[in-house]
């Protein structure tokens, strides 16, 4: 092999390793991109679970809305927050209140039973409500705390 053949091989070796190094770095920042993104759809995600979850609080302490409905909803945006949260001593209710009521039929199933099923759902409902509303509402000011501190609360 002659000295110019070596040459030209070295230059277009520099030459593929100056585009895959370019090519590394655009990809590198595709993916630092991507994960910036992602982080900010999840901070928004957090931001509009933690709205809606001191709107639902607030309901509750205002009986704006059920203690059935309430908990239920509390339960899911802690979940979507952290599923952890619901294992928590304050927020127990809203998954005790979920467990002894998911059973209950809701929306179109509901007005599809009789009248007397409906009654006995009710019933059960209420019973549910009754013996769990001030641990419910208790919950709800532990979820206004819990909102205030966040995110130091999480952990």
């Amino acid at each position: 092999m002659t000295n110019t053949t070596a040459v030209i091989l070295l230059g277009l070796a520099l030459a593929v390793v100056a585009g895959l190094g370019a090519y590394a770095v655009t990809l590198w920042r595709e993916v630092r991109r991507r994960e910036a993104f992602r982080e900010e759809e999840l901070r928004r995600a957090h931001d509009n679970c933690l709205e809606n979850l001191e709107l639902v609080a607030n309901a509750l302490q205002q009986g704006q809305v059920d203690i059935t409905e309430g908990a239920w909803r509390c339960k899911t945006l802690l979940d979507i927050l952290d599923p952890s949260l619901t294992s928590r001593p304050e927020f127990l209710a809203f998954a005790e209140v979920h467990e002894r009521t998911r059973h209950l039929h809701t929306h179109s199933a509901r007005q599809a039973l009789s009248p007397k099923a409906r009654f006995h759902e009710d019933r059960e409902r209420l019973k549910v409500e009754g013996e769990w509303r001030d641990a419910v509402m208790k919950a709800a000011v532990s979820v206004l705390q819990f909102r205030r501190d966040w995110p130091d609360a999480l952990h």
